[in-house]
């Protein structure tokens, strides 16, 4: 994509920022950056996302800041970018802060928390909800700072190698997911594991895992899922959304002259709502591909999204109890959530119901 064509049709009016593009002074500094993903180039969507930024902070700053860009595996293992950002490694990174939810389970509100909103929902709490603030807050001891990078919307609940008919087909089955939502299909009897998106076709063609879920069919199509594990299960109850992260180490951020700053943040903006658009344009079509190549699309039964919901409650209640830092952003997007589902419940989610209605019994033809 041009770098010009990023900055115009709308797209910075879209995400509320007003920053000109020839506006950095002759006697700023030229710095060069290295940008780490833990997506493969394969994925457009996503490790567009990071191209898409580096272009847009170049383009601003008239080439005097420059953003290179590495796919996974690159520069660092995929599963490990936010710790080569905070020691310094790279200077910045593209990651799902979830992948981190060993170190502590409140990394999770970075990315996605089951059962907990939309991506609209969740792009306001961080943009002006307090969120963001939040989260760096709890950031602080690893080093980095961390800007929003990306919203996938709502995402499938997976590929799976066998048809899953009940809550007791989950009993045992090892299952490739990120995130809380490995927590909660844990107790449920699932046995999660973690893989970087490179590593989950040939776990699933050897048998090393039972089923997979990634984001949904515009990214599944491009992994080859349906070759090796045709049932396709939805919702993806724990990833109402899932924001990705550009986490910047923290001295580098705080480097920056203040232009180059705003710059960065703007292109991130820009970046995520890129992203967004894409998901929405291409997934559709890419599940209807999906589907003529073999995929068998299937709700989730009624027994494993009731169980799903109360064991989601209760984890996090414990983890609440049990962690402060987990609590302070629980208790803040919860607060979000409980003002925003009122009017959503009465506008948003009525009127696309009425939509499928209209759709499903033909009112226009009547």
């Amino acid at each position: 994509m041009d770098r010009r064509q990023l900055l115009t049709g709308g797209a910075i009016a879209a995400v509320g920022t007003t920053l000109a593009a020839p506006a950095i002074a002759q006697s700023q500094p030229e710095v060069t950056w290295r940008l780490a993903s833990s997506y493969p180039t394969s994925l457009d969507t996503i490790f567009g996302a990071s191209k898409d930024l580096a272009e847009i902070v170049e383009t601003i700053t008239e080439g005097k800041f420059k953003i290179q860009v590495y796919s996974a595996g690159e520069l660092v293992p995929p599963l490990q970018v936010m710790d080569a950002v905070g020691d310094n490694t790279v200077e910045m990174g593209q990651s799902a802060a979830y992948f981190y939810t060993g170190k502590d389970s409140a990394f999770a509100f970075g990315t996605a928390m089951p059962w907990m909103g939309n991506a609209r929902q969740y792009n306001a709490w961080i943009y002006r909800g307090g969120g963001q603030e939040l989260f760096n807050e709890f950031l602080e001891p690893y080093g980095v700072y961390h800007l929003p990078g990306g919203n996938t919307g709502t995402q499938m609940a997976g590929w799976y190698r066998k048809e899953i008919k009940s809550l007791a087909d989950l009993k045992g089955l090892k299952m490739r997911i990120g995130g809380l939502g490995g927590a909660v299909l844990a107790r449920l009897g699932v046995v999660p594991q973690q893989l970087a998106a490179g590593d989950i076709y040939p776990s699933l063609e050897r048998g090393v895992i039972d089923a997979a879920e990634f984001v949904g069919p515009y990214d599944d199509e491009k992994l080859g899922f349906v070759k090796v594990a045709p049932y396709y299960y939805y919702p993806g109850f724990w990833e109402g959304q899932a924001e990705l992260s550009f986490f910047i180490n923290k001295g580098q951020w705080e480097g920056l002259p203040e232009s180059y700053r705003t710059a960065l943040a703007t292109a991130t903006r820009v970046a995520a709502a890129n992203q967004l658009t894409k998901y929405d344009a291409g997934n559709a079509a890419a599940l209807k591909r999906l589907i003529a190549a073999g995929a068998q699309l299937r709700p989730f039964p009624q027994d494993i999204i009731e169980a799903g919901y109360k064991e989601t409650m209760a984890m996090y209640a414990e983890m609440s109890a049990a962690n402060p830092k987990f609590k302070t952003l629980y208790d803040s997007l919860s607060a979000f959530l409980a003002e925003s589902d009122t009017f959503l419940s009465i506008s948003d989610f009525y009127f696309d119901y009425s939509r499928y209605i209209a759709r499903q019994k033909g009112w226009d033809k009547a």
